[in-house]
């Protein structure tokens, strides 16, 4: 069972990390109440955490001045709380890091403010202005060049005035082909960039946190976390996600087959008429470049029992991942997250 401090559930159970199996979901899981699924999957949900807490705490203290990635999203929810469990009860020992494009949904900036309050973490926000100030914008600019200048760029100049020699993510394996690839310590060059080909070998729990002057590492605690297990601990947990994971009734326009929510900042492009639908976002990002999913799941149960039936990634409605073959590799390479 497990202890309950603070509002936060500390379990009393320990795994090495040469234990962990990755599991996936399959046809079986889709009959069964999310409260069966938990029932069934606790044991390996503990042991996922205690990877995660010995991958965190491993890296505080191996390098000088770690940071933590947070985009809001539900894996960066995930991620924080469980930064609160392995350093708990004292405060996480390194700051939030938001790279803040200045186009995100309005609930989101609203939720990381007043989450990072209440939970009593450091939060740096970090905006590439010289970019906003000349206009770049993702209607200007297209997505690919946008995405470069306000985040890829944003991030390695936020890094690199802070100092950072590793930032933890929340990427998982189980996400995109190309995060597949990485490694749990995924190991930046002095410009911040990232060779696939090139990279360090991991066995069992032994990580290699050498670097040179101006080098870093990228270090992902959810490596082998699938998107079911990021929501079975949400609903374990308790954890608190930003309002836009939830379907309600929400006025989008069709563009490029995608479902494209508006609000008071979107521009509608010529000829385009809104509509309403009652959907949800299954990943979060810019509000132009990040499209919903039409869904009748507006509670936390229901989006688990919506989501062991998909068989594509959340990640097929951000335009991002779809500007060529192999984009987010090529970013990535970039210093992309």
């Amino acid at each position: 069972m497990g202890l309950v401090l603070g509002g936060i559930r500390i379990w009393r159970f320990r795994v090495g990390i040469s234990e962990i199996s990755i599991e996936r979901q399959d046809s079986s899981v889709a009959s069964e109440s999310p409260e069966l699924l938990v029932s069934k999957r606790l044991n390996h949900l503990r042991m996922l955490e205690s990877e995660s807490i010995y991958i965190l705490r491993e890296a505080a203290a191996e390098f000088a001045r770690p940071v933590m990635l947070y985009s809001i999203g539900k894996d960066s929810s995930v991620m924080l709380r469980l930064a609160q469990k392995a350093f708990f009860p004292g405060k996480i020992p390194f700051p939030l890091l938001h790279i803040d494009t200045s186009f995100k949904f309005p609930e989101m900036i609203e939720f990381r403010d007043s989450y990072a309050k209440q939970i009593g973490a450091e939060l740096i926000v970090h905006k590439n202005q010289d970019a906003l100030d000349a206009g770049a914008n993702p209607f200007l600019l297209g997505t690919q060049k946008c995405c470069g200048l306000l985040k890829t760029k944003s991030l390695l100049d936020a890094l690199t005035e802070g100092g950072f020699d590793a930032a933890f993510g929340g990427a998982r394996r189980d996400e995109e082909k190309s995060r597949a690839k990485e490694r749990i310590y995924s190991f930046r060059d002095s410009l911040g960039q990232w060779d696939p080909k090139n990279q360090r070998p991991e066995l069992w729990n032994i990580f290699n946190s050498r670097l040179d002057k101006g080098e870093s590492i990228r270090v992902f605690p959810l490596s082998n976390w699938t998107e079911l297990d990021v929501w079975l601990y949400i609903h374990v947990e308790q954890i608190p996600i930003v309002p836009l994971y939830f379907s309600r009734e929400r006025e989008v326009v069709l563009r490029n087959g995608s479902i494209v929510v508006i609000n008071n900042s979107s521009q509608l492009l010529p000829g385009e008429k809104t509509q309403t639908l009652k959907c949800r976002m299954r990943s979060l990002g810019c509000v132009s470049c990040t499209g919903a999913i039409r869904s009748e799941a507006d509670t936390l149960p229901k989006i688990i029992e919506e989501m062991v039936s998909f068989r594509r990634s959340e990640r097929e409605n951000r335009a991002i991942d779809h500007d060529e073959e192999g984009s987010m590799e090529l970013k990535k390479r970039e210093g992309y997250f």
